[in-house]
């Protein structure tokens, strides 16, 4: 049986309770058990002082026997106990019984042989058999000029202490077992606050569980359990976000796949059947290759991304001149860029260019953007590269006058296979991973990646590095001489 989490919670404090509520109720028991016995030994040690005039007249020779008989009758009566006189051989001198007692035994040694009669003793219990129920026994010994005369013994039934015991256990537990009910009735309303929106929680996580992230919570407590629905709910709509950019993607890389291979299977299958003349089929042999890079560079993006999933980017830290690294990057697309009729312009607005950096990885980034600048700029715009510096950052935007980004698209544009519809048709060799990898690789440098963007004006993109810092040194010119004299002339 699949118990909840209150049933546990309720279980171990209902066990607790009642373990702790009996190990009281024994301790108590017994403690208030043994101070009611001993102060009933007190009680009996001082009536027995009551009736010691009447032994100590017997022992002298005042009292007769008969007298002493009863005296003794007259205090057992009194005091609802049993007196016993003996002499220093254990015989029974005189008794006088409580009412429902026993009769005394003729010897005391006949119940223990080695009754010590030159001590006082306290018992409890039915002394040596002789009582049906429990007794709390005094024994006094009675000396008169040091020397032992006897001894007096006086039993009194517990019943009473009994009786005490009870009421004090009743005005002790009582309370405690009414503050047991309460505290259990208020774990009962509190457990229900706690539990219910719990079971929804519950209920709406097994829903998420099946793929349905459109349940709402509806818990709308300011404690932790609301806290935990609303970031349920937040995981709901990131994870919902995800199956999308799944779909996509799986959609995606199909399409990427399946366009290249479905042309180099028809390219080839038509050269080899004669559809394409020989004379032609250089040109379609060339689309074919240019097909094949495309797969190529496709597959090696991925387990490039894929790399860096498993064990993180490995960075070769180094000093270098971002400047001349973006030189480098625009001479090389100088080419397409000329063909295409885009004007590239560089603008360097930093004193000190010297980043500290992976100086491949950060060439891969510029390369990406540049390429995708080109690839969304139409004929007769321009790319704009800028660099500037901000503290101990360099700051390189790379601008151009494209078609743009959609609005709702600024926020997928990181995701891999992700491509805005209207770039879809313009650029078919795109695999849509230039702009992941971008992203992770900035940061991997722990920097930061921004774009903006306006549909029909053009797109911005802007990381940042960490500058270098150089030392500062003094510098004097020493001129000699020679030169100072040259100088004058």
């Amino acid at each position: 049986m699949k118990r909840s989490f209150f049933d546990i919670i309720f279980l171990g404090f209902l066990f607790l309770f009642v373990s702790v509520f009996f190990i009281l109720v024994f301790y108590s028991s017994n403690t208030t058990r043994r101070a009611l016995i001993e102060e009933k030994a007190d009680n009996l040690t001082n009536e027995a002082f009551l009736f010691e005039p009447t032994i100590t007249g017997y022992v002298r020779g005042f009292y007769t026997k008969e007298n002493l008989q009863e005296s003794l009758t007259y205090y057992a009566t009194t005091l609802d106990s049993s007196i016993w006189f003996v002499d220093p051989d254990g015989k029974m001198v005189a008794s006088a019984q409580g009412k429902d007692h026993a009769a005394p035994p003729e010897n005391i040694f006949l119940l223990n042989w080695d009754f010590n009669l030159n001590e006082s003793q306290t018992f409890t219990g039915d002394f040596y058999g002789v009582f049906e129920d429990d007794v709390i026994t005094v024994a006094i010994p009675v000396l008169y000029k040091n020397e032992l005369q006897g001894m007096v013994f006086l039993h009194s039934t517990v019943s009473q202490l009994k009786n005490m015991q009870r009421n004090i256990v009743q005005a002790m537990y009582v309370p405690f077992l009414i503050m047991i009910i309460v505290s259990f009735l208020l774990l009962g309303l509190i457990s229900q606050k706690i539990m219910r929106p719990i079971r929804k929680i519950n209920s709406i996580a097994e829903e998420y569980a099946t793929g349905n992230f459109d349940s709402p919570m509806n818990v709308k407590s300011k404690d932790e359990i609301g806290q935990l629905a609303s970031t349920l709910e937040f995981m709901a709509s990131e994870l919902s976000k995800l199956d999308e950019y799944r779909r996509a993607f799986i959609s995606n890389i199909s399409h990427d796949f399946r366009s290249p291979l479905t042309s180099i299977k028809g390219y080839i299958e038509a050269i080899l059947d004669g559809t394409i003349p020989p004379e032609k089929q250089e040109r379609y042999l060339n689309i074919v290759v240019d097909e094949t890079k495309h797969l190529s560079k496709l597959t090696a993006s991925l387990l490039e991304l894929n790399d860096f999933d498993s064990y993180g980017i490995w960075l070769m830290y180094k000093e270098f001149d971002v400047v001349d690294l973006v030189r480098v990057a625009l001479n090389t697309f100088e080419g397409k860029c000329s063909d295409k009729g885009i004007t590239l312009v560089l603008n360097n607005h930093t004193d000190n260019s010297v980043v500290k950096a992976d100086k491949t990885k950060i060439q891969q980034v510029v390369y990406n953007l540049l390429d995708n600048a080109i690839k969304f700029t139409p004929a007769g715009k321009s790319i704009y590269v800028t660099l500037t510096e901000r503290n101990d950052k360099i700051f390189i935007s790379i601008k151009d006058e494209g078609c743009g980004i959609p609005a709702d698209s600024l926020s997928k544009i990181w995701v891999r296979f992700y491509k805005a519809d209207i770039s879809r048709g313009r650029d078919k060799q795109g695999t849509g991973l230039g702009l992941a990898i971008t992203k992770e690789i900035i940061k991997a440098h722990n920097e930061n990646i921004n774009v903006v963007s306006t549909e029909g004006v053009g797109s911005e993109f802007t990381f940042s590095l960490q500058k270098v810092v150089p030392e500062k040194t003094d510098k004097t010119e020493n001129i000699t001489n020679d030169q100072s004299q040259q100088a004058i002339l």
